[in-house]
C-alpha cells in the first residue's frame, strides 16, 4: 500500500487550476520533495492531502484511505506543518506542545516522556522554558516540527519548512527529517529550495499546477539535454544574451558572474563563446563541463515545455 497515491487530482479556482491533472505515489518511509516556484500549486496540493480541502476532480488517498469521505481519520495519522505554523508567541516551549497534544487528544499516561522525547530529538530541552516568540526563526521552525509529531503520525506533510531559515538551521531540520525517515515516517515536503531537492528520496518538479517530472535526484538529471557548460565573466549579463542567439545554445541561465549553458555539442558552443570577445569586446573567462543542479534541470525542463 502506497503511503500517499493521487489519481489525476484537481483543484480549480473559477478559471484557474491551481492544482491540474496530478498523478503521483509516495511509498512509506520516502522523504518525497515537491519542488517549484511560488504559485506553483504546492501549498494547494498539501491542503488537498491534508483532507484540509477538497478537490474538484480526481481523487487522493493516504494509507488506503480517502480524503473525502475519510477526512477525520486521516487527520489522525498524519502530521502537518504549514508555512505560518501557529505556535503561540506568550506561551513557553513546553506549554506550546502540551497545547497541540490536547488538540491531538494525546493521552497524559506517557506524554511526559513523549515530550522530553521530542525535546531531546530537536535539541530544544534547554529552551523549553523559553516563550515560543523569543526563540530564533530555527528553533521555531523546530518547534512547530514537535508539536507536528506530538501525536506520532505515520505521514508528515511540511508546507516549506526552512523558508527563510539559515543555513545551519536548515541543515539540523533536514537532519531531524533523516532520522524520521529511517524510523519508517513517510515524509512529504514542498520547497522553493532546489538544493534541498537533492536531500529527497524522490523529487517532484511542480509548475503552474501540473506535475512535470517525478524521479530520484539522479534520475531527474537524465532530464537534460546535452552537456552543461558554465562560462566565468564579469559581463555575464551581456554573454549570456549574447550566447542566447547562438544556435547550439538549448538553454541559458545566469547565476551572478557565472552563465550556465546546455548543448548538443558542447565543444563546438564553447569555440563560438571564446570568440565572442573578438566580435563583440566581451571578457570570456573559464569555460568547463559541469554536473547539472536539480536548479539548471528544472529551468531546462521549464524553458522545454514552455517553448
Amino acid at each position: 500500500m502506497h503511503a500517499i497515491e493521487t489519481d489525476h487530482l484537481t483543484r480549480a479556482f473559477g478559471d484557474l487550476r491551481a492544482v491540474d491533472d496530478l498523478s503521483l505515489q509516495v511509498d512509506p518511509g520516502e522523504i518525497f520533495g515537491l519542488v517549484g516556484p511560488d504559485g506553483a500549486g504546492k501549498t494547494t496540493t498539501l491542503r488537498l492531502l491534508t483532507a484540509l480541502m477538497e478537490p474538484t476532480g480526481g481523487k487522493a488517498r493516504i494509507l488506503g484511505r480517502d480524503t473525502v469521505r475519510e477526512a477525520e481519520a486521516i487527520k489522525e495519522e498524519i502530521g502537518y506543518m504549514c508555512q505560518r505554523f501557529g505556535l503561540y508567541p506568550d506561551l513557553t516551549v513546553l506549554e506550546n506542545i502540551h497545547f497541540y497534544a490536547d488538540i491531538y487528544g494525546v493521552a497524559r499516561r506517557g506524554r511526559n516522556d513523549r515530550i522530553e522525547e521530542l525535546l531531546a530529538f530537536s535539541n530544544l530541552t534547554p529552551f523549553k522554558k523559553r516563550q515560543a516568540g523569543k526563540l530564533s526563526g530555527g528553533m521555531k521552525q523546530k518547534l512547530g516540527l514537535a508539536c507536528a509529531l506530538i501525536h506520532t503520525p505515520r505521514v508528515l506533510f511540511l508546507d516549506e519548512p526552512t523558508n527563510g531559515v539559515d543555513p545551519v538551521s536548515r541543515r539540523d531540520f533536514w537532519r531531524i527529517l533523516y532520522r524520521l525517515a529511517k524510523e519508517g515516517m513517510t515524509v512529504f515536503v514542498s520547497t522553493a529550495y532546489l538544493d534541498e531537492a537533492e536531500r529527497c528520496t524522490r523529487v517532484g518538479f511542480m509548475h503552474q499546477g501540473k506535475l512535470m517530472a517525478v524521479d530520484t535526484p539522479d534520475g531527474i538529471r537524465t532530464l537534460m539535454e546535452g552537456a552543461l557548460l558554465e562560462i566565468a565573466s564579469p559581463q555575464a549579463r551581456r554573454i549570456a544574451a549574447r550566447i542566447r542567439d547562438l544556435p547550439e545554445a538549448l538553454s541559458v541561465n545566469l547565476f551572478g558572474d557565472r552563465v550556465h549553458v546546455s548543448a548538443l555539442k558542447p565543444e563546438t558552443l564553447a569555440d563560438k563563446i571564446r570568440s565572442l570577445p573578438a566580435e563583440q569586446g566581451l571578457e570570456v573567462g573559464q569555460i568547463r563541463t559541469l554536473e547539472p543542479s536539480l536548479e539548471d534541470v528544472f529551468v531546462s525542463v521549464l524553458q522545454k515545455t514552455v517553448s
